[in-house]
């Protein structure tokens, strides 16, 4: 497949379609934080394994990473996030046979491959970055995850419209709806216009994956992705159980959940430009302390405001450090390293919040709520010693005067 030189009215066309076609993956992910663990309760024997079919998401994104990464770099962007949308596609009817069937496993099954479909599309932020100027760069990156903000106004209230829409099979409709979106992904797709890299660059390997992973910038950059995921990933999966058990309503938990997707992704509008004016690290900390505020307000209380409050901050947390990291990793790497570059960075990131989520689902079940905020701190703290770290090395780099 050979793709056209973007001018600059089609790399702004680019942008476009890449945060349409993110926001049609994510509004798809909205309906599955919101369904997968209650569903999960539903079908499995072991109320403790509720939360593993959406802990599979990330094993799934995780095993996809690399090898769609050096996919992408052989056959272009256009090609790899169309078989991803398909791969959702056929997820979500995999999901609605589940669900029909009332068979966990094959409900787990079609989660892997959802998180196989996120997988690719986390790599609309890089394809952004690509058509971007240096100086443009952080913002294209935020502009795209700004696509989640139509995610967060229309996925929970797609998954209470459709939840009985195949009734008397609950929730099969909602897998219907992630259908749906994929396949209007698919369509979306179709006019990305992104050069692809030239076959001297296609034949130059770059630096050993060694090297470009020792560079201080890139390994906080990974600490940040992982940190920014797992603290999210724990207290997000965990939520819809907790308010249920704490006696709120189903609504109640579509309500919070949707005001977190909000502070994942209706920030992205301004933190390029935050990233721009006070810099990458500063944005970065600051996300840092919006997890602290979240896990302590959680610990303060289980009223529904409290869930309210503690996952909004949540999500601004999780778009300053996930921006960051990814505006820290584009300068880590070559156009012909940026295959293996991004694509074990992904691989490393949703690897270990593939764990996370998994352990939100026992620590709940066996310890209760507190444990599972408690559980977040160690992942914050590891990222603030990671900021440190870089910002007193980048200091000890500048020149004398």
């Amino acid at each position: 497949m050979t793709e056209t030189e973007p001018t600059p009215a089609s790399s702004r066309r680019n942008v476009l379609i890449l945060a349409s076609s993110l926001a049609l993956n994510m509004t798809a992910i909205s309906i599955m934080v919101v369904v997968s663990a209650l569903v999960g309760q539903t079908l499995a024997e072991n109320k403790a394994l509720a939360t593993l079919p959406f802990s599979l998401q990330f094993i799934g994104t995780m095993a996809i990473s690399f090898p769609i990464s050096m996919l992408m770099q052989r056959f272009g962007r256009r090609f790899g996030f169309t078989l991803g949308a398909m791969l959702g596609v056929f997820a979500g009817a995999i999901m609605v046979v589940a669900v029909y069937l009332g068979d966990f496993w094959l409900f787990a099954f079609g989660n892997a491959l959802v998180g196989a479909a996120n997988g690719v599309a986390q790599f609309y932020r890089f394809a952004a970055a690509e058509v971007s100027s240096a100086v443009f760069r952080p913002k294209a990156i935020s502009l795209v995850l700004a696509g989640g903000v139509v995610a967060a106004i229309f996925g929970p209230e797609l998954a209470k419209w459709s939840i009985d829409l195949l009734d008397p099979y609950i929730f099969a409709g909602c897998f219907v709806v992630v259908m749906a979106l994929n396949l209007a992904a698919v369509g979306m797709l179709q006019g990305l216009r992104i050069p692809g890299l030239t076959l001297a660059q296609r034949k130059e390997t770059g630096r050993p994956l060694l090297a470009i992973v020792r560079q201080p910038t890139y390994i906080v950059s990974v600490i940040g992705g992982i940190s920014a995921f797992s603290v999210m990933i724990m207290v997000m999966t965990a939520t819809p159980l907790a308010m249920v058990a704490c006696g709120h309503a189903f609504e109640d938990a579509a309500f919070v959940i949707q005001w977190h997707a909000l502070g994942m992704f209706a920030p992205s509008f301004v933190t390029g430009h935050l990233i721009a004016r006070f810099g990458v690290l500063n944005i970065m900390f600051v996300g840092v302390a919006m997890f602290a505020g979240c896990i302590a307000t959680n610990l303060a209380g289980i009223d529904v405001f409290n869930f309210w409050l503690a996952n909004l901050l949540l999500g601004v947390g999780w778009n300053f450090l996930f921006v960051g990291s990814s505006t820290l990793l584009t300068e880590t790497h070559t156009p012909a390293e940026r295959g293996k570059a991004q694509g074990l960075n992904d691989f490393l990131v949703f690897g270990i919040v593939a764990v996370c989520s998994f352990a939100a689902g026992a620590l709940h079940s066996i310890f209760g709520w507190a444990a599972v905020n408690l559980g977040g701190i160690l992942p914050a703290v590891a990222i603030l010693i990671a900021l440190v770290w870089l910002r007193g090395r980048r200091r000890a780099a500048l020149p004398v005067s």
